[in-house]
């Protein structure tokens, strides 16, 4: 199989291009900022990075022009931010949804010719917990996260009878740099409120889209990966 995966270079990302590489499969992944990172799991997967903005899209055809198949399709790229929505400029409300929500726009717009000529594809959008249920002081985060599901339950019903299947993992509190600046007491207490009572991490995401990518009789699903911390 031939995977691609969007937001490569680091955390949940990195941890899908090490497990289906080491399954493997052919792995390519696009990245916009961590060179080094992404050169690094490079070198240690086989995989094949190439740099790309997903939100631009003449940036990400030229990136699918270098890929020669694809099978698995997973729009994991992200960014976050966090504050009050009236102190949110319009300019980086805009760059959230260009990344988070049109970014998968291009790329499963991309990879659409190989997925009609086969009759067959697994997509895979990365939500989030917030974008179920939504978190005070990340009201554009959850909004565009909110929107995936939307946009995933959407596609699922359009690109089923082609054979294509499209399923969304909701990731909680992931051991990820977004929560590198979130202070250890918060940390614990997140912690303590979960079910099992511990925070996730990249591998308990990337375990579940290798289950999506090969659920054939799954789609148009929202698998939440958070340790129960929102049932």
């Amino acid at each position: 199989m031939t995977v691609v995966i969007t937001g490569g270079s680091r955390g949940i990302g990195a941890e899908a291009v090490r497990q289906f590489a080491a399954r493997g499969d052919r792995v390519y992944f696009l990245y916009e900022k961590e060179h080094q990172k992404a050169q690094a799991v490079a070198a240690e997967t086989g995989a094949t990075a190439i740099y790309c903005d997903v939100a631009n899209g003449q940036a990400v055809q030229k990136a699918f022009a270098e890929i020669p198949d694809v099978d698995i399709l997973i729009c994991n790229a992200g960014i976050c931010h966090t504050g009050l929505l009236s102190q949110l400029p319009e300019q980086q409300w805009d760059r959230l949804f260009d990344v988070n929500v049109k970014g998968i726009y291009h790329c499963v717009n991309a990879a659409m010719p190989h997925f009609l000529k086969k009759q067959a594809g697994a997509i895979i959008t990365v939500s989030s917990m917030w974008g179920q249920v939504g978190a005070s002081c990340e009201a554009a985060y959850s909004a565009t996260k909110g929107a995936v599901i939307a946009l995933t339950k959407a596609l699922a019903q359009e690109l089923g009878p082609a054979g294509i299947r499209v399923n969304c993992v909701a990731p909680g509190v992931i051991e990820t740099d977004m929560c590198a600046a979130v202070a250890p007491e918060i940390m614990q207490a997140l912690k303590e409120e979960s079910p099992i009572g511990r925070t996730g991490t990249p591998a308990d995401v990337a375990k579940a889209m290798l289950y999506l990518a090969d659920a054939d009789f799954v789609t148009g699903q929202v698998l939440a990966v958070n340790g129960g911390f929102v049932i």
